[in-house]
């Protein structure tokens, strides 16, 4: 099978239509990240960071520097200059909870926590109705084919890093 070159395969309506979806979906949730960023008088950045680290917390599974870095696409130096400045801002803090006393844990203080809060009861309301008007089929279609683009967005952006560090140009190994 030939590689499928995605500026020219014969798509489906659905299929561009899934792709505009996506696109708004990404674009309206950037646009609330800079929402989010000017409640919390935040640089867009800082407040991405911030919300990864609060969601984190609130599902019970708190963050490392690395984890953080990996979901924001930052290089490990520039996460440490970010984490400073949510730190030194009184937002964030960096605990060694674990027996490997190395291992650093991001937390959110109470007070960013409730910040953050308050924005989502403010600019969560359409979103969560949403979701909860849907069906829990629906919603376990949507996560899997989302996990499997996120899947399938992680290899390229894994394969565009590796083409980069070793110069040499990067060829799709996806196959229709």
């Amino acid at each position: 099978m030939a590689a499928v070159d995605p500026l020219t395969a014969d798509w489906s309506p659905e299929q561009t239509e899934t792709m505009h979806r996506l696109r708004d979906w990404a674009a309206g949730f950037a646009e609330l990240n800079q929402h989010l960023a000017g409640w919390m008088d935040l640089p867009a950045s800082d407040a991405n960071a911030l919300g990864h680290i609060i969601w984190a917390a609130e599902e019970g599974r708190p963050l490392s520097p690395a984890d953080l870095s990996r979901q924001i696409g930052m290089t490990s130096g520039a996460t440490t200059v970010l984490l400073n400045r949510l730190e030194t801002a009184g937002h964030v803090r960096r605990s060694r909870e674990h027996a490997d006393r190395r291992r650093v844990t991001l937390r959110p203080e109470p007070g960013a926590r409730e910040r953050a809060r308050a924005f989502m009861a403010e600019a969560g309301a359409e979103i969560a109705q949403v979701l909860l008007n849907t069906s829990p089929d629906e919603l376990r279609t949507v996560a899997t084919f989302v996990s499997r683009m996120t899947a399938a967005t992680a290899a390229a952006n894994k394969r565009l890093g590796a083409a980069a560090r070793s110069g040499r140009p990067a060829r799709a190994a996806v196959r229709q």
